[in-house]
């Protein structure tokens, strides 16, 4: 698949990629240059929209916000671990 550079320096992403690894509006990649040349793209962070229920627990008491930023960035990491 290719993807042309615009003259600000942006791709698009193929729709087809887009779709397979969940990249959505607000997602965060992470470009990463490897020693041959290579490129490694990583998804950080998906849009909020897949975030939603991440951390209600029915019964559970209310989680402060601090707590609900740790679960958030526990979640983000575990799903960008390598396999």
């Amino acid at each position: 698949m290719l993807a042309t550079v615009t003259d600000k320096g942006q791709i698009t992403v193929p729709k087809e990629i887009r779709d397979r690894i969940g990249i959505v509006p607000g997602s965060k990649l992470d470009f990463e240059l490897m020693d041959d040349g290579s490129l490694r793209v990583r998804v950080l962070a998906r849009g909020a929209e897949n975030l939603f229920g991440l951390v209600h627990r029915p019964g559970q008491a209310p989680l402060s916000v601090e707590d609900m930023d740790e679960g958030i960035a526990d979640a983000v990491a575990a799903r960008n671990r390598p396999s």
